[in-house]
């Protein structure tokens, strides 16, 4: 059997350069975590004080919970979307803007390589918000998990799934009004009539294509999966799904 040991450096290299570039889109953002970790902790708490505290104390239970208990997924997957979209969008553009890509795509690397580095950074970067959302919810709601590695994957996903599309985003835009399109007029919407704050089925009343988004199904399985009053939420995944 023979090896090939030029196979081997140039896997090991592309190995390096994968770390490199993970590294250096992880060190962005946490570099600067008063900007892209802090904000996300505040607008989650002002979240639930004025929705949860103010309005939902005016309400009863939602589907069972308390209403702090049914926003606090949403709220989560709320910080997770926005964050991994915007992390690899703005990270990819600003690299265009200064003409440092040019030197990644002259290099002898595959263009799978760099997609993979900056979308490992914007999924890093949904992975830590969510956790900091995740420790500031728990001071307003009782959460516990019936199922956390069926929660991660959704978390790992959809922070995957939204890198790609700030990824998309970063390579078609042409100023730096073009990177917050998306964010602005698509995202936002689409995360405020997904049913964080009220049931999906509300929803269905006055418009009949918004819930059937795909935030709506990713927010309504990460409720079902991770709630403790579900023990058998996992067996409700394909009800859920078939909103969709």
């Amino acid at each position: 059997m023979i090896l090939n040991f030029g196979s081997l450096t140039n896997a090991r290299t592309h190995a390096i350069a994968l770390q490199t570039i993970l590294i250096k889109e992880t060190l962005r953002f946490l570099r600067i975590w008063i900007q892209t970790l802090l904000p996300p902790a505040i607008t989650t708490a002002l979240y639930f004080i004025i929705f949860g505290k103010l309005i939902g104390s005016q309400l009863g239970p939602v589907d069972g919970f308390s209403y702090n208990q049914y926003i606090a997924p949403g709220l989560i997957m709320m910080a997770v979307i926005t964050n991994a979209y915007s992390n690899v969008v703005s990270s990819f553009f600003s690299a265009k803007f200064q003409r440092h890509i040019e030197e990644m795509l002259i290099s002898p690397l595959p263009n799978t390589v760099i997609i993979l580095g900056f979308v490992g950074g914007g999924a890093a970067r949904g992975l830590a918000v969510g956790v900091v959302v995740t420790g500031v919810s728990l001071f307003f709601a009782d959460l516990h998990w019936q199922h956390p590695v069926l929660t991660f994957l959704v978390i790992f996903l959809t922070s995957v799934l939204l890198a790609l599309g700030g990824l998309i985003n970063g390579i078609y835009a042409k100023s730096f009004d073009d990177i917050s399109l998306i964010p602005t007029f698509v995202l936002t919407p689409l995360t405020y009539f997904g049913g964080i704050f009220t049931p999906s089925r509300c929803c269905r009343r006055s418009g009949k294509t918004l819930p059937c988004s795909i935030p709506s199904c990713i927010w309504s399985t990460l409720f079902a999966t991770a709630s403790s009053a579900c023990p058998t939420s996992i067996l409700l995944l394909p009800s859920l799904l078939s909103c969709c």
